[in-house]
């Protein structure tokens, strides 16, 4: 009898196995999770001009999560089975966090 279907590839890879980190990475991340209130070197190369009023850095976070929104549901059509679902997930969490943005831009400037 012939086979229509081909045996899936075998991954010896398990998914949920840890990603071993870089001889450079593995003593940052080590002593962020050891001390959590120690600073983060790596959170100093993006940074907020001081000053930048509420209403502006709620626009700008509002367009990243409507770009974040279009980039995973772009993703997602790509994938199939539980990691379409994750990227579903995702997706729905910026829709939430885009709406929430606009919410409490319509409380500080209502449009009358």
């Amino acid at each position: 009898m012939k086979k229509v279907t081909p045996d899936p590839p075998e991954s010896s890879a398990d998914p949920l196995e840890p990603v071993p980190l870089s001889d450079i990475t593995e003593p940052v991340v080590s002593a962020r999770l050891r001390n959590p209130r120690q600073s983060d070197p790596v959170s100093h190369i993006f940074t907020i001009v001081p000053g930048v009023d509420t209403a502006t850095l709620l626009c700008h976070a509002c367009e990243t999560l409507a770009s974040l929104n279009v980039l995973v549901t772009d993703l997602a059509c790509e994938l199939e089975s539980s990691k379409r679902n994750v990227a579903l997930s995702i997706q729905q969490l910026a829709v939430v966090g885009e709406l929430l943005v606009n919410r409490a831009l319509d409380n500080i400037d209502p449009q009358q």
